[in-house]
Order: structure tokens, then C-alpha cells, then sequence
């Protein structure tokens, strides 16, 4: 399976390179892994050097509490950060981060990762949730790199379980220590004979806590638009939760609506003011004079802030199986309401569990599922206690004695 595993990660390559003739996002991948080489040798000598490998922009979010941490309890560390989707190295800086250097993870063959161990010279590699690439993994084992594995989310249907599988399996037992997010996941490692485990929880409960402390701004126009009626937020909407919207619209005429798109394009927003089919006003031509019934968010940046004005979210994906993030809306104490295709996404089920998320599947639904809510105070506490409940996974995992004692090696 080895050898067929090589072969495979170089006709993997060719497929991309012949993707990228039809495809810009592939062909921004290759473009920037051009020089990746070269983008190593700006470490400075003696630096360091914590790796953390971050599938794309999501997995990088997750990874940022225990990046913050690290970098606190170690100043001096330099943080590197490769990822595999464009998406992560285009958006990461808009985030507030500690890390020094980023660049495409270069594919995995066995050269590449030979040449970047030997040139990054990681102290300690971090990969976070699940993506696990054979040859680097491989390297840092033969080169004496202690290699942990964050946020952990794994399912029985995935290759390492099937008995076929062997070779992956195997992979992941040159991981030195995992930290993984539910029970599923540590009792199918287990299956496999891997014992280092810790159940630490989900990062990301500690980084959209640590962002609702520290999101104190006020919006003017977003406090004048959620002033007297309540508000549902759509965050990260597509085109089957704006449909929805606009039946809701329809039969809710005392709720007013915020809709964050997931694109911000002006062709989807005119598309989006075509749907509903009533007045909107886009957050850049705000008047507060004539304030109507649907606020569009054609700006990057303003979705935390409505968290903090509306009453409750219909969070997008969730009819496709893409769920975006349900988190931060639910850290300002806000119900969530999302589609049936959740099943990927194990937070989704944890706000099922706990009554404060709902599935709906249509306007019908979504409008039943409100009212019901009951005391809208208590629900909040309700929300809030949750959150609390699942924060804690960064602390557990930079405080760890396999993290502690690397970190001393210096």
C-alpha cells in the first residue's frame, strides 16, 4: 500500500495541474507552491519553530487558541503555519494572529518533506483536525520531530478503519499524541491500537469566547436597524436559507431580518434584494431615516457585531451538508436554527442535545420553532452556561505534560 501510495500522491499532482486549466481556486494552490522553498529560508537561524498544518481557513480558527497559548507560554517561538486550500493563506491575516510565517503546505511526496523538515526545523509539529499526510508525518518521526495532532475529528467511515485501510493506520500511530473532540473519535483510535489520547474538546469554543470578550465595539448602524422589534441574523447564507427568509418575511411582519451572505459579490447581493422581493437596505447605504424591514451585510468584518444586536440566527450550509459556523453566534446567547445535513458537524448535534439548537427545513418550521422558545432571558443564560461548559480544550492541550516537556527542550 506504501509504494501505491506514492504513486498515487504524483498522479494526485498531475490531476491537479490539469484541473487548474478550468479551475482558479487549483490554480492558485500550484501558483503558491512555486517557491515554498525559498519562503523557508526567511526563518531566521536558531529560530524556534512550532508548525501548525492547517487544511484551510476553518482548520486555522481552530488551531489559533493553542497558537495564542503556545506562543504565550513560549515567547520567543516562531510560529509557522503551512495550509493545504487556498482559502486559508488568502483570509488568514484577517484574523488577529500570532503567526510569523505562512506558506502552502507543498505536496506530499517524499522529497518535499524531507527538504522541509531539514529547512523549517520544527521543534513541535501541530496538524489540526484531520487532514494526516503520510510522507510528513513519516518525517517527522525519522527526524526526531514530536508531532501532536489538535482538535482531533474523525469518523468510522473514513479509511483508517476499514480493513483495508492498514498502511493509514499505521500512519497514525507515528503520531506521538492526539487531542481529540468527542468520544467517537478517541474510541476509534483506540480500535486501532493508539493510546496517547486526551479528550480535550473543541478549540474553537475557547477562540468565539475569547472573541465575544474582547468584541466590545458598538455599531451604530447595526443599534439603530435592531432597535424596538426582534431580529433573526441568516449568517453565512446561501441560496435555500434566503428562500426561506423570504417566506418568513412574509409571515412574521413584527421580526426584522439581517442576512450575512457567504458571498459578498454585488451580482449575489442584487440577486438576493430579486429574492426577497421586499425593501432592503445594504449596511454601506445605511439611512437612518428610512430604516427597512431587511438589513443586507455587504461588508467583511460586521457579523460578530450583529450577533450582539439580534435575537436569534439561522445559520447557513446546513441544507448541503456544509454547515458554517455555528459558535459564535451561540457565544452572544443566541438560539440556532440550521438545515437537516448536519451530521458532519458534531457541535450541531451537542446544540440539538442541549436545546439550544433546532433544525428546520422550512419558513413554516423556522416560525413554529421562535415562538416556541419561551423566555427569551432564560434561553440566553441556557446558551451561555453551555458555552461554558465546552470551553476549556486550549488550556488542556498547551498545559499537557507531552506539550510542557517539549517545550522545554530548547
Amino acid at each position: 500500500m506504501g509504494i501505491i501510495y506514492q504513486i498515487g500522491i504524483h498522479f494526485f499532482i498531475l490531476s491537479l495541474r490539469i484541473a487548474s486549466i478550468f479551475n482558479l481556486k487549483i490554480r492558485a494552490g500550484l501558483e503558491g507552491r512555486k517557491n515554498w522553498s525559498s519562503v523557508l529560508e526567511d526563518i531566521p537561524k536558531n529560530a524556534y519553530v512550532i508548525w501548525f498544518h492547517c487544511a484551510s481557513l476553518g482548520e486555522f480558527d481552530q488551531g489559533l487558541p493553542v497558537m495564542h497559548g503556545l506562543k504565550n507560554k513560549t515567547p520567543n517561538a516562531f510560529i509557522l503555519v503551512t495550509f493545504f486550500s487556498p482559502s486559508g493563506m488568502e483570509h488568514y491575516e484577517k484574523r488577529t494572529h500570532p503567526v510569523d510565517k505562512a506558506l502552502y503546505l507543498p505536496f506530499d511526496t517524499k522529497t518535499n518533506a524531507l527538504t522541509f523538515i531539514q529547512k523549517a526545523k520544527p521543534k513541535l509539529a501541530v496538524f489540526v483536525k484531520y487532514e494526516f499526510w503520510p510522507n510528513f508525518i513519516l518525517e517527522c518521526r525519522t527526524s526526531n520531530v514530536n508531532l501532536v495532532s489538535i482538535s482531533t475529528l474523525l469518523r468510522k467511515n473514513q479509511i483508517y478503519f476499514k480493513g483495508y485501510g492498514g498502511f493509514f493506520a499505521r500512519i497514525l500511530k507515528n503520531i506521538d499524541y492526539f487531542f481529540v473532540q468527542n468520544e467517537e473519535t478517541k474510541t476509534l483510535l483506540e480500535s486501532i491500537g493508539i493510546k496517547d489520547i486526551t479528550l480535550s474538546g473543541d478549540t474553537r469554543y475557547d477562540r468565539v469566547l475569547q472573541h465575544k470578550e474582547a468584541a466590545k465595539e458598538t455599531d451604530s448602524i447595526l443599534s439603530n436597524f435592531c432597535a424596538k422589534r426582534p431580529v433573526l441574523i441568516v449568517g453565512s447564507s446561501w441560496e435555500t436559507e434566503e428562500k426561506i427568509i423570504k417566506q418568513f418575511l412574509e409571515s412574521n411582519p413584527e421580526t426584522k431580518v439581517i442576512i450575512a451572505p457567504h458571498n459578498i459579490k454585488r451580482a449575489n447581493i442584487e440577486r438576493i434584494e430579486t429574492l426577497i422581493d421586499q425593501p432592503t437596505m445594504r449596511y454601506t447605504d445605511f439611512n437612518e431615516a428610512h430604516v427597512e424591514r431587511v438589513l443586507i451585510l455587504d461588508t467583511i468584518g460586521h457579523l460578530s457585531t450583529a450577533y450582539q444586536h439580534a435575537d436569534y440566527a439561522l445559520i447557513g450550509g446546513g441544507f448541503s451538508g456544509s454547515l458554517h459556523n455555528i459558535l459564535e453566534a451561540a457565544a452572544f446567547g443566541l438560539p440556532v436554527f440550521f438545515g437537516p445535513h448536519h451530521q458532519k458537524f458534531p457541535e450541531a448535534q451537542s446544540f440539538i442535545n442541549g436545546g439550544i439548537g433546532f433544525v428546520v427545513e422550512n419558513a413554516e418550521q423556522l416560525s413554529e420553532k421562535i415562538k416556541a422558545l419561551g423566555d427569551q432571558k432564560e434561553l440566553k443564560q441556557k446558551i451561555e452556561a453551555f458555552m461554558q461548559s465546552q470551553a476549556g480544550a486550549t488550556e488542556k492541550i498547551v498545559n499537557h505534560s507531552m506539550i510542557t516537556n517539549t517545550l522545554k527542550q530548547k
